[in-house]
């Protein structure tokens, strides 16, 4: 669960980057920007609740 989460984080980044320079309209890039901004703040809450606690 934890490496489809990490490859969905980094593929949303990419997607991100992709939006930020490589689509040419404000509308798509605003639209694609938004869906990858809300893919990595999930996959990255996922990883965090998945991640090992160690108690002090």
């Amino acid at each position: 669960m934890k490496s489809l989460l990490w490859i969905v984080l980094v593929a949303a980044l990419a997607a991100n980057v992709f939006a930020s320079f490589g689509v040419p309209k404000e509308s798509t890039q605003m639209a694609l920007s938004v869906v990858s901004g809300l893919i990595v703040i999930g996959s990255g809450t996922g990883l965090w609740m998945l991640r090992d606690r160690k108690d002090a």
